[in-house]
């Protein structure tokens, strides 16, 4: 709902019926989490957070979508990734889309990644019937590679649900990023959600990136081992196609 204040300000404030308990509050400390970094990514600010709804400056978008702000938000996103976290995870809990999202810390990315991330929404989608026991079973098999196939790098501090829809194009010319699961990760992860779902002038952004905080070798052909985690999510939340492909992806690097 868009909202006038007593301020003159323009908000918006959210809201969701049956909202799990802690939802609206974890994605109020996710965005003040990234606001943090100074030349970080732009962030809506939060005006007001509760059980029931949140409460955040408006953005006003615009229908233009220039190459030159795509280079900023790989700048941009190349500094919020590298004001890095304490470890892998978080201190709390929060959510991806309504699902929730296990942030318990971890000794080492692969191991986090494999518990926290690929694991449970594996299981929950076998559970729903969401993927088939061949390509749950690709899966499984990639989890055991993680190690060797993942470069060793610091945590860093991910939006953690970076796909297009969660970009605005700002009248300001800045991509505005909103819904964040934030937590400390490994940065191929948010990458490999923009190359999924794709970003305009995404080869723009990923230069600019790749210059302000360069990138280990090979990681186009990595892409895919962090985009199980979202695959297997949306094949828990909507089913469809999500799972083979998930099974496919797993394939090439079992």
């Amino acid at each position: 709902t868009r909202l006038r204040l007593s301020s003159g300000q323009t908000a918006l404030m959210k809201t969701l019926p049956h909202a799990p308990a802690g939802f609206f509050e974890a994605e109020a400390s996710g965005l003040r989490w990234l606001a943090e970094v100074d030349g970080g990514l732009p962030v809506p600010e939060v005006l007001g957070a509760a059980s029931d709804c949140l409460v955040l400056a408006w953005v006003e978008q615009s229908s233009k979508t220039p190459p030159e702000a795509a280079a900023a938000f790989g700048q941009q996103l190349a500094a919020t990734h590298a004001a890095g976290a304490d470890g892998w995870g978080l201190d709390h809990d929060g959510f991806i889309g309504t699902l929730p999202l296990p942030n318990k810390t971890a000794g080492s990315w692969p191991e986090f990644y494999a518990v926290r991330r690929v694991l449970p929404y594996l299981k929950l989608a076998r559970d729903r019937a969401a993927i088939t026991d061949a390509d749950a079973a690709a899966v499984e098999k990639v989890v055991g590679r993680f190690t060797e196939l993942i470069p060793d790098e610091p945590p860093a501090r991910l939006h953690g649900d970076l796909w297009n829809g969660n970009c605005l194009w700002g009248q300001d010319l800045a991509i505005h990023v909103i819904d964040p699961a934030a937590y400390g990760g490994h940065r191929e992860v948010d990458l490999a959600m923009l190359h999924l779902f794709g970003l305009t002038h995404l080869p723009r952004a990923m230069a600019a990136y790749d210059e302000a905080h360069p990138l280990v070798e090979g990681w186009e052909d990595r892409l895919g081992i962090h985009q199980l985690f979202p695959l297997l999510v949306h094949a828990c939340m909507f089913g469809g196609t999500y799972g083979a492909r998930a099974g496919t992806v797993a394939a090439r690097y079992a």
